[in-house]
C-alpha cells in the first residue's frame, strides 16, 4: 500500500509517498481501506518534535511511528475471526494516534471507531473526532451547564469550531472570537454573539463568563483573566507562555478564585467516537471544512495548516470512496 512516510524530523518535505507493508489484523480487529483524512496541528507537532518534550512520546532522535495521521474515515475491507461489531462493508470512522496517512490501516473493533450516520461524508467523518474531543474535554473539565455563558477564543479552528456547536449542544450561550472573514460562518455555527478581534479587543469584553476557552493558545490567563466571574475557570489548548498553564492549574484552585484548568478527557474511546456519532446523526455538530487535498498533495496539505489561516478541518483525499 502507499503511505506518506517521514523518517526524520523536520519541514512538511520530509513527508513521502512510499510503499510499505499493508497492516495484518489480530482477531480482535478490522483492517479499514482510508478514504480520508485529515492533516492538523497535533500532526505537524509530532512531524517536527516541536516542543521538545514531544520527543519522550515519539523518538528521542527519531520517530518512532513513521506514518502520521490520527483522524481517519473509510470502509471496512477485513474482519478478525472475533468481531462481532462491525462488519465487511461498513463505513467507518475513528481516531488513533497514529498511521491514518495511509491507504490501509487496523484498528481494534472496540477502539476509538463508529460506523458512519447516513448522511455524513467520509470528508465530514475523518473530521469528526480530534478537534472535537479536544472541545470535549474542555467541557467536561469545566463542567460547563445549560444557561452558563462561555467565551470560545479562536473559533474558526478545528477545536474552536467544534466547541461552539458542542458547547450549544449542552445549552451553554456562546460568545465567539474570530476575524471579518468569518464572522457569519462562526454565527452559523450557533454562537450567541460574536466579537471581530480586528475590530475590538475581546478582552475588554463588558460581559463576565463562567468559562474561556482558548482553542488555538494565543491567549493567556492573565489576558483573559477580568472576563471570568469569580469562580470563572479559563482553559487553553496550548501550554502557554513559558508552559504556565499546567503550573497555574495546580495552583490557583488554592486561591479560592479564578482559576486554570488543563483540560482532561473523561469521555474516552469508543464512548468518544460513538458520542461524536450522535451529535453529527442529530445535526448538532457538524465539522467545517477547509481545503480537501489529494493524497500525493500531502506536503502541500501540511504548508497550509502551518500558514496558520485553516478554517475548521484540512481534508486529504487518501482513496477514492466507490
Amino acid at each position: 500500500m502507499k503511505a506518506a512516510v517521514h523518517t526524520r524530523y523536520g519541514p512538511p518535505d520530509v513527508v513521502a509517498i512510499k510503499e510499505v507493508a499493508t497492516p495484518t489484523i489480530a482477531d480482535d480487529q478490522v483492517l479499514v481501506r482510508v478514504c480520508a483524512a485529515t492533516v492538523n496541528r497535533t500532526d505537524c507537532g509530532f512531524r517536527t518534535a516541536k516542543p521538545f518534550l514531544v520527543r519522550l512520546f515519539t523518538g528521542l532522535t527519531g520517530p518512532r511511528a513513521t506514518i502520521l495521521g490520527g483522524e481517519f474515515a473509510g470502509v471496512i475491507e477485513a474482519v478478525g475471526a472475533g468481531v462481532t461489531s462491525l462488519q465487511l462493508g461498513d463505513r467507518v470512522f475513528g481516531y488513533r494516534g497514529f498511521g491514518a496517512h495511509a491507504q490501509y490501516l487496523s484498528m481494534p473493533a472496540n477502539g476509538r471507531i463508529a460506523t458512519i450516520p447516513a448522511a455524513i461524508t467520509f470528508e465530514q467523518a475523518a473530521a469528526g473526532t480530534e478537534g472535537s474531543q479536544y472541545a470535549l474535554s474542555f467541557i467536561q473539565t469545566a463542567k460547563v451547564r445549560a444557561g452558563q455563558h462561555v467565551l470560545v477564543y479562536g473559533a474558526t479552528g478545528a477545536i474552536g469550531s467544534a466547541a461552539v456547536q458542542l458547547l450549544k449542544s449542552v445549552g451553554a450561550s456562546v460568545t465567539a472570537v474570530c476575524d471579518s472573514a468569518n464572522v457569519e460562518l462562526v454565527r452559523g455555527l450557533g454562537a450567541d454573539r460574536v466579537v471581530d478581534y480586528t475590530v475590538e479587543d475581546f478582552t475588554s469584553d463588558a460581559q463576565a463568563y463562567d468559562a474561556v476557552f482558548d482553542a488555538v493558545g494565543k491567549s493567556s490567563f492573565g489576558r483573559c483573566r477580568r472576563l471570568l466571574k469569580r469562580r470563572g475557570i479559563y482553559l487553553s489548548s496550548d501550554l502557554g507562555p513559558g508552559w504556565q498553564n499546567p503550573v497555574l492549574a495546580l495552583v490557583t484552585p488554592f486561591l479560592g478564585g479564578k482559576r486554570v484548568k488543563f483540560p482532561m478527557q473523561q469521555t474516552r474511546g469508543h464512548a468518544m467516537v460513538g458520542y461524536m456519532r450522535r451529535l453529527m446523526e442529530s445535526g448538532q455538530f457538524k465539522p467545517v471544512i477547509d481545503r480537501t487535498y489529494r493524497f500525493d498533495e500531502i506536503v502541500e496539505a501540511y504548508r497550509y495548516v502551518e500558514t496558520g489561516r485553516k478554517v475548521g478541518n484540512v481534508i486529504v483525499s487518501v482513496q477514492p470512496s466507490s
